[in-house]
């Protein structure tokens, strides 16, 4: 189970600066969504072998000086809510502010572990600005500088201490069902009507170290769990900011997750939003079923259904290999469906493919009848292809010129991966590698 770090402070302390740091610094493991809500918002970051993401709060916070307070204690307290880390971020260099100690306020009374960290940390005299915070009680101040990253080994030590290495399968090994969304598309609906027919056999697996939830479904031949969602759990605040506590929510919902049901509104059709929850859920390499809901409620004709389908994978593309499902949860339409999918996604999801199976069908499209292009005149040789033992398809080309290889050949390959053998919602992960 993926671990969720928050950053939080006021205005131009360097939030951005230090996310940055902590999702690019090591580019080869990180994955950095851009676009979750606004960009640079959503990344993940690897420590000692330790995966966790992070989330900066602070190109959430809009409005002026005045908004601006209310704003960022309405993210605190979402990132007291949501995260298991929150790094109290500050600036040597202005001091300590009456904002910070809002913060600090609101930070000391939460049960989650806050690292106090101090910014733009540069020199001596700067560390002699340190003592001045030690007042707001929130232990030993981490001095780093964000821009060179000094300090900052120290920071990440701390805060994967407590993290568990790799994935963790703590839902007894059965499927993970996520439903996720903007709110207000039906996915408490859906999931009511889903488990509200015989409470009986629906039982709540607590779940890890924080209060993640997996709820057991085992009816009509199905047997799962649900990963707690917004629909699973009561809100505790009305005047949230939706579209930030909603990002939150499927972030740590999708990552907990197999498979995710993607719901849309079709009155509203897809949205950017959805787009980035989408793009959520194909960069942490889960399966997903788009789940177009309300669809009683839109005029049809004998095209409606076919330009719909054909309008969401355009606007998902290059991932288009999707299965898409009109449903009304109100009426009951096609709700079984949408389980019996994904069940297939997360089968597929799961599909193993032997070596030999892999090199007598594929190597021989990829070796001689559509080899990759050429580049400067030399000719690029796939050898040996593989598959990787992981929770999600991954396979390695072994090659004499990996360097040479473009993204278009790469979704050829990938394309071809997908006519062979059914990966049908599931994102794919291809490598080239040098023989």
């Amino acid at each position: 189970m993926s671990n969720i770090v928050a950053i939080v402070g006021r205005p131009n302390v360097g939030k951005s600066t230090l996310f940055n740091r902590l999702t690019e610094s090591r580019k080869a493991i990180v994955d950095e969504t851009s676009g979750v809500t606004r960009d640079r918002q959503y990344g993940k970051s690897d420590w000692n072998g330790k995966r966790f993401s992070v989330i900066d709060t602070g190109g959430y916070v809009v409005g002026g000086d005045d908004a601006f307070e209310i704003e960022i204690r309405k993210q605190v307290q979402l990132a007291i809510d949501e995260a298991d880390t929150i790094l109290f971020l500050v600036d040597v260099r202005e001091g300590l502010t009456p904002m910070d100690e809002d913060v600090a306020d609101l930070l000391r009374k939460c049960k989650k572990k806050v690292l106090l960290v101090a910014n733009k940390v540069d020199n001596a005299k700067e560390m002699e600005g340190l003592a001045e915070f030690y007042a707001l009680g929130l232990g030993d101040p981490y001095p780093i500088a964000g821009i060179s990253g000094s300090g900052t080994g120290e920071l990440l030590d701390a805060v994967v201490a407590d993290f568990n290495e790799g994935e963790d399968d703590e839902s007894d090994g059965l499927p993970r069902i996520a439903v996720v969304g903007r709110p207000n598309v039906g996915k408490s609906s859906f999931i009511n009507l889903i488990t509200g027919q015989d409470r009986n056999i629906v039982t709540p697996i607590a779940g890890t170290t924080r209060d993640s939830i997996y709820t057991r479904y085992n009816m009509f031949g199905f047997d799962f769990n649900f990963v707690d969602t917004a629909g699973l759990r009561k809100k505790s605040k009305v005047n949230e900011d939706l579209e930030f506590y909603s990002v939150m929510r499927s972030i740590r919902a999708i990552e907990n997750s197999d498979v995710c049901i993607l719901m849309l509104d079709a009155s509203q059709g897809l949205e950017q939003q959805d787009l980035n929850i989408f793009s959520l859920v194909q960069r942490n390499n889960k399966g997903v079923v788009v789940v177009v809901n309300k669809w009683d409620l839109i005029e049809k004709d004998n095209k409606t259904h076919k330009q719909y389908e054909e309008l969401i994978r355009s606007r998902i593309s290059p991932f288009e290999d999707v299965p898409i499902i009109f449903t009304s949860v109100l009426n009951k339409q096609r709700v079984f469906k949408v389980l019996e999918t994904a069940k297939e996604v997360y089968e597929s999801r799961s599909r193993r493919i032997s070596t030999s199976e892999l090199n007598e069908k594929l190597l021989p499209i990829v070796k001689e009848q559509n080899p990759p292009p050429a580049v400067k005149g030399k000719w690029i040789k796939i050898k040996y292809i593989t598959q990787l033992p992981t929770h999600y398809p991954q396979f390695v080309f072994f090659c004499n010129l990996p360097q040479y290889i473009r993204d278009p050949y790469k979704r050829f390959v990938e394309n071809r991966l997908r006519e062979l053998w059914d990966f049908h919602g599931v994102p794919i992960t291809i490598y080239f590698r040098a023989k």
